[in-house]
């Protein structure tokens, strides 16, 4: 095949097989987070149903995704040998059957099991979606798809928080898992219907000799383990907060209700803004100083919500929300930078780290809001957040690094 018949066969933006892909992308990142995090405004009704602690309850959000961190490799393994459509498809036919279940659990630990085979279902569609964008679109129009299936991502997360909250209102938390389940069906037969069919997709070898490989050069970089850890740090330190901001609300001074605390997490679509501002401040003055200010806005976000104010809570948890999305998109473009031709292997590892990240410190968190209620749960999320941004500072230093592989250079000044 020619290059010009090659180009020519991607899809090209304003034709109706863009449109589909776009389309087919966006309901897939949807349904993921979605499904993924929708309970997170659940948990203090778990807490009370299940008779569980706070910290106990917060592993219905924390088991999926460790699984999900656990299966991403994995998963693109799987979709470099088997296809990147046909992963993506299954993971949400299966993300989706597992949810219409939960209802059905009889205890927690049930419900525990279905939430972590949720988690290794799941992991297929962002294991494979990037990888699937870059092979099928159009090079002037990756963009714009990359945006629009982040930000389904980003929807995803917002409404399934708010819809699973907004049901508990009128309902129970069997009917609000009820809902997300037929949600994951729908995006599920939407994506099977409209997703188009892979033109360029090569299958690969699985041999494990090459994965070491590429496994041992990526962690001798200097800047990409860093990374790694900046991603774990940083969602632990988001996901801890959000977690145990419902039970914060929940009683005195605030009294919110399950509705109004759900309403919180309306807070994400300053999420979408952020990593779209923060990407063009990258451009401007370059990623070494866009994330440690990312970092230094979630600080005193974080700082915001100590008081005993609704109005400062709200500020707080807004500004906390700006910076972590901020810093996520600035250190996850930064991956992609410096890992060059293993640009899948250290997205794959980064997303690992980050969905950790969702599930250890996540859920320790807990124990400092038993010990210590909210101020204990700033110092251990605040932990974090200083963590990140001395790491950050570290990684200033890295700059001639980033630009010789941004620019082309063919030396490596590591």
């Amino acid at each position: 095949m020619s290059t010009a018949a090659h180009e020519s066969s991607h899809l090209a933006a304003g034709t109706a097989a863009y449109r589909r892909a776009n389309f087919a992308m966006f309901v897939g990142g949807f349904a993921t987070f979605c499904l993924l995090y929708g309970p997170q405004p659940l948990l203090p009704l778990f807490s009370a149903y299940f008779g569980v602690t706070p910290a106990s309850a917060s592993l219905s959000v924390s088991v999926a995704t460790a699984a999900l961190a656990l299966m991403l490799v994995p998963a693109s393994l799987l979709s470099d040998r088997f296809g990147r459509a046909r992963l993506m498809k299954c993971s949400l036919a299966g993300s989706a059957f597992f949810s219409l279940l939960m209802p059905l659990v009889a205890d927690f630990q049930q419900l525990l099991v279905l939430r972590t085979l949720l988690g290794i279902s799941i992991a297929g569609l962002p294991a494979a979606a990037m990888a699937w964008l870059g092979e099928e679109i159009a090079p002037d129009a990756r963009g714009r798809a990359m945006g629009l299936y982040i930000a389904g991502n980003a929807l995803g997360g917002m409404s399934g928080r708010f819809i699973a909250a907004l049901v508990t209102e009128w309902s129970d938390w069997q009917s609000a898992f009820l809902v997300l389940g037929l949600i994951g069906l729908a995006a599920a037969l939407l994506f099977w219907k409209c997703v188009p069919a892979s033109r360029h997709f090569e299958p690969r070898s699985m041999a494990p000799a090459a994965l070491a490989v590429d496994l041992g050069r990526t962690f001798r970089d200097p800047g990409l383990p860093v990374l790694f850890l900046s991603s774990f740090l940083l969602m632990g330190a988001f996901v801890g907060l959000y977690n145990y901001l419902g039970f914060r609300l929940e009683a005195a001074p605030f009294e919110l209700g399950q509705s109004a605390i759900g309403a919180i997490f309306l807070l994400y679509v300053l999420g979408t803004w952020a990593s779209a501002w923060s990407g063009r401040l990258v451009d401007r003055i370059g990623r070494r100083q866009v994330l440690w200010i990312m970092v230094a806005v979630m600080g005193l976000g974080l700082g915001l919500t100590v008081p005993e104010s609704l109005s400062a809570v709200m500020g707080g948890v807004a500004l906390f929300t700006f910076g972590f999305f901020g810093a996520h998109a600035t250190a996850s473009g930064w991956v992609g930078a410096r890992a060059g031709e293993r640009r899948a292997l250290a997205a794959a590892l980064y997303l690992t780290g980050y969905y950790l990240g969702a599930s250890i410190p996540g859920s320790l968190v807990g124990l400092a809001w038993s010990g210590g209620r909210w101020p204990g749960v700033s110092l251990a999320v605040g932990g974090c957040v200083l963590a990140v941004f001395g790491l950050a500072l570290y990684l200033r230093r890295l700059e001639a690094v980033v630009v010789a592989r941004e620019r082309g250079c063919s030396s490596d000044p590591r």
